[in-house]
Formats: structure tokens, C-alpha cells, sequence
């Protein structure tokens, strides 16, 4: 037998899971370590690219010459829709949404030249040297413009449940009214890159900075006309990705590989932020309006609702995104009769795309200001009309989509951090301190949220892992999630310690590889724990199995009898080493390595009909704000936050944590700072950081703690009993924007001060001003 090899561990981390584990690149990240996709070493002549961007809303190309950015210095090829040589297309559920501009823009900021030179500032020199012929065409730029024309990208939706006619008509109280929420940029600190190396016979690798890699090789097998067993997509990790690299980064690697099958070099697109802002889509900006019925005591009875989304010049995803937005109307509340009306509306401007949330944040905004609204009109404190309107037992469990709502857990937590903050408390000390100063007024919310966890395209909702064991004992982990920042890889590095029973640290993670493991779904709607991790603890039971029944043989006893813990195999009262089992089991010839596969049951949904289970389970949350506002100025400060939030047995409370923090305070800049605008044009006008607002350590409430719901467990068979924490936590936002609510209110006594999203303070005054005036 040969000598075996196994490297000692230092310090190993055994029995991994719930606990706060490191990130797996951590180290990498605070050293500048850590390899992204522009860290990647440059190949021999490896070129760079610029894009000619559209000046133009809507117009058709008349005519397009190249001749001299062909003869320009250190320009390799210059490339326009007429030289793909596959499909102009990376729709993800519709087709048309072309690479470069198909005889017409219809945004500004639209590629439609791609040039590999050199270096980018050849490429950006010769670009200004395209001559280009447009023939304007009228460009709708707003959602009102789109209303008013029926512009869609894809026809209107609805979800129905009750006579919504007959319930308003019998309503002793009905308000009607309009409400809007912004669009949002991601944002991430890494841009869009995408680094494409031709290889031989045609094959192309592509490193992508990409939240779907599989979607990736499709659309770059597409454009090359070529089989997806041609294209080869890798991913690390990326500096960021909110969804915004769901779909979007597939038009910067067809065009990075199309050069790179044209010039025979590598070539890599790094677009700057200037040009990320003007390419890519942000958050669904909305306009909702809804009428909404209700007895004394503020007890919804019925709600007719309205959403009106931007979704840009293209499909996209926002027809799904809509239908989540639909799916959240009613957040945490039971109301009898609900007609929901979802419009993905065209415009000329960017291609809206997939955002943290997914459009469940602007169903639930929406909610919110509805019930605040419900709430003042009858002269009741916001937080009673919650909790009466709460889901409860049958009849009261149902949602209008047909789900039955098995795990509510909004009360128990609104009511733990009600009692935390002593909210009737500072409801008395908040009016004292209104009562006493005229100028600055204090404002205090506490709401709850109920996300639905699944991809609502059921077909999404899959997943592989592959997982190998050396005959050292040490252990190899590749899954079809991408890691973002979001602790992906480490969960489901503890999900594979654990169910060896061996340290953390023999676990090492792999580049996220289509070669490896195929057809993924994107790391997104939260699922990526939940579908990677049942991946990868299936391919590594089956290997422990093997192993098991190995052991068992040895020692003549049944494969139960056989257990893995603490780096030991334990068999007949005897044990050995992890490794040595492994080594063993080596020259015994037992295979050890497995694929993992993973489903996700229960799901259904019809969506003629608008009526099944589209989600596994539900997350729940509560967040608690504090506000003041100047009404001189329109100025404030969130002064203070208070979040608890469920995230079942989590895998990983450290790194749970940090996104319920970031993505509170990411939705939180959503509904304040972060204002994108178009001039009359079509012009976005807010595309770098000099002019959009992200939220920065002074916007920070000065008490801010959030904390993880200690009772929680899912009611399902999630991994471990754990629950999704990725996009949840941002939808809390709608805490932050209704203190400021309550404090504009404030302001104006007796009257109802409108506030949209986001509550800029320019905004905020006008919403003041115009309650003072009777508006």
C-alpha cells in the first residue's frame, strides 16, 4: 500500500453549523488578496473594449460607417449587430433584447458598436470616430406616458380573490389614493466585467462577473453559434451583485466573446461606473393607486390595487418582478377581498432588471402606506391596525393567491419588539417632544414583513453540487451558487463539514463552473442556501454512505452502527481518523466523489389561473425607527432602528446578521437618498456617485441594533431547519420611510402629508407644504 499523506489542521472547527464561522475569503478581502475578475492576469495580447452607447431615446440607425475606427491606432476589430454571427439576442424569458442596437436604440446608453483595442482609451478614442445616422422616433419616457399609450412588454396581469366590488361598496369607510416608489441602482462596487479567452476549436472560456453563470454560457453559445458544451463559465466571486447580475451581465460577455472569437485574442469588457449606470437596469420604479375598504376599527375588507412598473425598453424580468410585487400586496395582513393589477409598462430608458427583493419590496411598501394611511384617517395608532389585521387561523390564513399560511410568525415577533422598545412609551414622550417644539418633529414607526421564499418560476427552483474526498481526507466543494459577499460558500462549507463530521477547514471551496456542475439556477430570491445546500449535503451523504458501509464491512457490523464525528469514524467501539477511513476506503476502491441534486417540493403555480403555493415558506421580520425631521429645510436624521428578525436555526449567525444589517440599510437609502432621474430627453442624469446618493456611515441611525429572532425554526424541511436571509431583511426599509411619514404628519395636524419613495428632503418639505396648503 502506499505511504499515505495527510496535512495537520490547526485549531480545526468542528460541528460547524450554527456557528459564526469566518467568511471563507475574509482574510482575502481586508489583505486586497482576493482574485476577481480584473485581477485575472491578462493573456499575451489580450485586448480591451469600448462600447459606442446610444445619445439617442428612440431613433432608427439610417446608416452606420466604421472605416475609420477600423484604421484607428491599436484598434484589432470594431464589430456592429451585423457581425454576430449566432443570435442578437439575451432575452432570458422573452427573445428581442439585442446585444448590440438591431437597427434602432431605444434608450440612451444602448451599445451599439463594440471596439477591442489595446487598451480602452484606444478603443474610447477611436469610438468618437463612428459615423452614425439616426432617424428620431417618439420615445415614451414615464410611466404616465406609458399608461396613457398601453405600452407593455408584456401584458397586463392579475390576481384575484373575493367580489372586490361588492366588499368596497358594503365598506363603511373607503379611501382612495396614489402612491410611488423610485427606481434604485445596485450599485456594487465591482462593475460589469467579463474576461472571454478563445480557445481551440472553437470552444470559448469566459470569466464573468455573473450571479448566473449558466445563463451566461447560454447566451454566449447563442451569439457564436455554438452548443452550451462549447462555452465554459467561471465564477469566483464578485464585488457585489443585489441582481443586478442576474441577467445583465450576459450582454458584456457575449460582446467581450464575440471580439474574442473575431480578433483570436482574449479580450476582456470592463465597463466604468459612468457607463454601468447608463447600460445596465436598476429597481422597478412604481406608480400604484388602489382603493381600499374598511370598517371602524380599521379592519381591512377589501383593496383594489394598481401597479403601474417601469419596465424600460425590453422584458427583461420585470413581468416576474411585477408578480411578485403582486404576490407581497398584502404583506402580513389578511384582507377578504383583493384585486391586484400588475402593468409592466415600456419606456425608453434602461431595461429594468432584477433587485434585491424582486419586486416583493414594492408590494410591501405599497401595504404599508396603505394601512398607515387606513390607520390616521381613523384616528388609530398604526401599530393596533397592524396586529387587528394580522393573518391568523382559518379563515384567516388564506392569501388572495391561493396559499395557505402555515408558519405566521409576525405577531409573536412584533409583539417581542414592541415590548423591547416599550412602544406605547415613546408613542407618549414622541408627542410630548412634537407637542413642545414647533420647527423639528419626531416621528416612530414599528411594521413586520412576510416574504415569500421560492423562484415563482418553478422550474428555477433546482439545484446541483459536486463534492470529492482525497485520499488525503481532505475535501473538495463545488455547487451551482455564486458567491457575492453574502457567505454562500462558507454555509455550505459547514453544511459539508458537518455531515462528514470532520473540521471546517478540510472543506475547500471551488470556483462556482459550468463544466462542473450544469444547468444552475442564479444565486437569487434568497434560495441560494436553501437549493445549494440541500445540493451539497446530499452528495456528501452519499459519499458518507459509501464510506459507512465500507467502515461497517470492516468491522462486521451494520452501516447504522457506524457514526462521524469530531474528524473520527466510529465503528464496533473502535475508531480511526477521517483520513485514514478515507485512505482505506481508497484502496478498497470505493469511489469518493458524488453530484448532489436537490428540488425544492410542495411548490405549485398556476399562472392562468393565479392561484397555488408558489412559495416553500415564508420569512418574517420587524424593524422599529425613529425620525426627526427640520419642516424648515425638509432635512432629517433616522435616528434610531431596532430590528428582529427570523432566520429559522440559521447556518451561520455572524454572517446572518450582517446581510439583515446591510440590507436594511441598503433598502433604507432605497426609500430616502437614492433618487435616479431622467431629464426630458431620456437622459439618466444620476450616473455616478457625484450625483446618486448611496447611504455612507453619517446616515447610519445612531442606535441601530439589529438582533436574530431566538425562537425561530422553519416549519419545513429546509436545511437544518434554517431560513433564507438574503432579501428579506431590505423590505424593512418600509420602517425608516414611515417614521418619516409619522413625523411629516406630525407637522401638519389634522391632515395626511403624501410622501413617495424616495423621501428626499426636498420631498419631504413639499409633502409638508402641501398638506399646509390642503392639498
Amino acid at each position: 500500500m502506499a505511504e499515505r499523506y495527510a496535512p495537520a489542521i490547526a485549531a480545526p472547527t468542528f460541528d460547524p453549523i450554527g456557528k459564526s464561522a469566518k467568511h471563507d475569503s475574509a482574510k482575502l478581502h481586508v489583505s486586497g488578496e482576493a482574485v476577481y475578475v480584473d485581477d485575472v492576469p491578462m493573456p499575451k495580447g489580450g485586448l480591451e473594449t469600448y462600447c459606442l452607447l446610444s445619445p439617442k431615446a428612440h431613433a432608427k440607425i439610417v446608416s452606420i460607417d466604421l472605416s475609420d475606427v477600423l484604421n484607428s491606432p491599436g484598434v484589432h476589430a470594431a464589430i456592429c449587430r451585423k457581425d454576430i454571427p449566432g443570435r442578437n439576442d439575451v432575452g432570458p424569458i422573452f427573445p428581442h433584447e439585442p446585444i448590440l442596437a438591431n437597427g434602432v436604440v431605444e434608450y440612451i446608453g444602448q451599445p451599439i458598436v463594440a471596439i477591442a483595442a489595446g487598451n480602452v482609451k484606444l478603443a474610447r478614442a477611436a469610438a468618437k470616430k463612428a459615423k452614425i445616422v439616426y432617424a428620431d422616433l417618439p420615445a415614451i419616457l414615464t410611466i404616465d406616458e406609458a399608461m396613457a399609450q398601453k405600452a407593455y412588454v408584456a401584458p397586463p396581469y392579475k390576481m384575484e380573490r373575493g367580489d372586490v366590488a361588492a366588499a368596497l361598496a358594503k365598506a363603511p369607510h373607503r379611501l382612495k389614493g396614489e402612491f410611488a416608489n423610485g427606481a434604485q441602482d445596485h450599485f456594487y462596487l465591482e462593475g460589469h466585467i467579463a474576461l472571454a479567452h478563445p480557445l481551440e476549436d472553437g470552444q470559448m472560456r469566459v470569466l464573468s462577473s455573473s450571479q448566473h453563470p449558466s445563463e451566461v454560457q447560454k447566451m454566449v453559445a447563442g451569439c457564436l453559434n455554438l452548443s452550451a458544451n462549447q462555452v465554459t463559465v467561471e465564477m469566483r466571486r464578485m464585488g457585489g451583485g443585489f441582481g443586478g447580475k442576474e441577467t445583465q451581465p450576459a450582454i458584456f460577455a457575449c460582446i467581450a466573446s464575440l471580439l474574442a472569437r473575431r480578433t483570436g485574442h482574449a479580450v476582456k469588457y470592463r465597463v466604468d461606473r459612468d457607463d454601468d449606470f447608463m447600460i445596465s437596469g436598476k429597481r422597478h420604479d412604481f406608480r400604484v393607486r388602489y382603493e381600499v375598504g374598511f370598517d371602524d376599527d380599521g379592519n381591512l375588507l377589501a383593496l383594489d390595487i394598481e401597479y403601474a412598473a417601469r419596465a424600460g425598453h425590453v422584458a427583461d424580468l420585470s413581468t416576474s418582478i411585477v408578480d411578485r410585487a403582486l404576490f407581497h400586496t398584502t404583506n402580513t395582513y389578511f384582507i377578504p377581498a383583493v384585486r391586484a393589477t400588475g402593468y409592466p409598462c415600456k419606456t425608453h430608458t434602461q431595461s429594468n432588471t432584477a433587485f434585491r427583493g424582486f419586486g416583493g419590496p414594492q408590494g410591501i411598501l405599497a401595504a404599508e402606506h396603505i394601512i398607515d394611511r387606513v390607520a390616521r384617517h381613523r384616528g388609530l395608532d398604526p401599530l393596533a391596525v397592524r396586529q387587528r389585521n394580522f393573518y391568523g387561523p382559518a379563515p384567516r390564513a388564506q392569501t388572495h393567491f391561493g396559499q395557505t399560511v402555515e408558519d405566521f410568525v409576525a405577531d409573536k415577533i412584533v409583539a417581542d419588539l414592541a415590548k423591547d422598545v416599550d412602544y406605547d412609551k415613546r408613542r407618549r414622550e414622541i408627542d410630548a417632544f412634537n407637542a413642545a417644539n414647533p420647527i423639528l418633529k419626531k416621528g416612530m414607526a414599528l411594521c413586520a414583513i412576510q416574504f415569500g421564499i421560492s423562484f415563482t418560476a418553478i422550474q428555477f427552483n433546482q439545484a446541483g453540487a459536486l463534492v470529492h474526498v482525497y485520499n488525503d481526507g481532505s475535501i473538495s466543494l463545488n455547487h451551482g451558487g455564486t458567491e457575492m459577499g453574502q457567505g454562500l460558500h462558507i454555509k455550505i462549507a459547514q453544511i459539508v463539514a458537518h455531515e462528514f463530521g470532520v473540521a471546517l477547514e478540510r472543506v475547500r471551496i471551488t470556483a462556482t463552473d459550468t463544466g462542473k456542475v450544469p444547468n444552475t439556477s442564479a444565486t437569487a430570491a434568497s434560495a441560494g442556501s436553501d437549493l445549494n445546500g440541500q445540493a451539497a449535503k446530499r452528495a456528501a451523504a452519499e459519499i458518507k454512505q459509501r464510506l459507512a458501509q465500507f467502515v461497517a464491512g470492516l468491522h462486521g457490523v451494520s452501516e447504522a452502527d457506524v457514526t462521524f464525528a469530531n474528524g473520527m469514524v466510529h465503528a464496533a467501539g473502535k475508531s480511526m481518523k477521517f483520513e485514514e477511513a478515507v485512505w482505506r476506503a481508497y484502496n478498497a476502491r470505493v469511489s469518493l466523489s458524488a453530484t448532489g441534486f436537490y428540488a425544492t417540493p410542495k411548490i405549485h403555480w398556476d399562472r392562468a389561473k393565479a392561484w397555488g403555493r408558489p412559495f416553500f415558506y415564508f420569512a418574517y421580520g420587524a424593524a422599529y425607527c425613529e425620525a426627526t425631521i427640520d419642516t424648515l429645510t425638509g432635512e432629517y436624521k433616522i435616528d434610531r432602528a431596532e430590528i428582529l428578525h427570523d432566520t429559522g436555526r440559521s447556518l451561520n449567525p455572524a454572517v446572518d446578521l450582517g446581510q439583515v444589517e446591510g440590507g436594511f440599510i441598503q433598502g433604507m437609502g432605497w426609500v430616502t437618498s437614492e433618487e435616479i432621474w431622467f431629464d426630458k430627453v431620456g437622459r439618466l442624469r444620476t450616473h455616478a456617485p457625484s450625483t446618486y446618493k448611496i447611504p455612507i456611515a453619517r446616515d447610519m441611525p445612531a442606535q441601530f441594533r439589529a438582533r436574530l429572532w431566538a425562537p425561530a425554526e422553519n416549519v419545513e424541511e429546509t436545511v437544518h431547519k434554517s431560513k433564507a436571509v438574503g432579501e428579506p431583511p431590505l423590505t424593512l426599509a418600509a420602517a425608516p420611510f414611515l417614521a418619516l411619514q409619522d413625523a411629516c404628519a406630525a407637522a401638519v395636524p389634522g391632515r395626511y402629508p403624501l410622501l413617495v419613495a424616495p423621501a428626499t428632503p426636498e420631498r419631504v418639505l413639499s409633502a409638508i407644504d402641501a398638506a399646509k396648503a390642503g392639498a
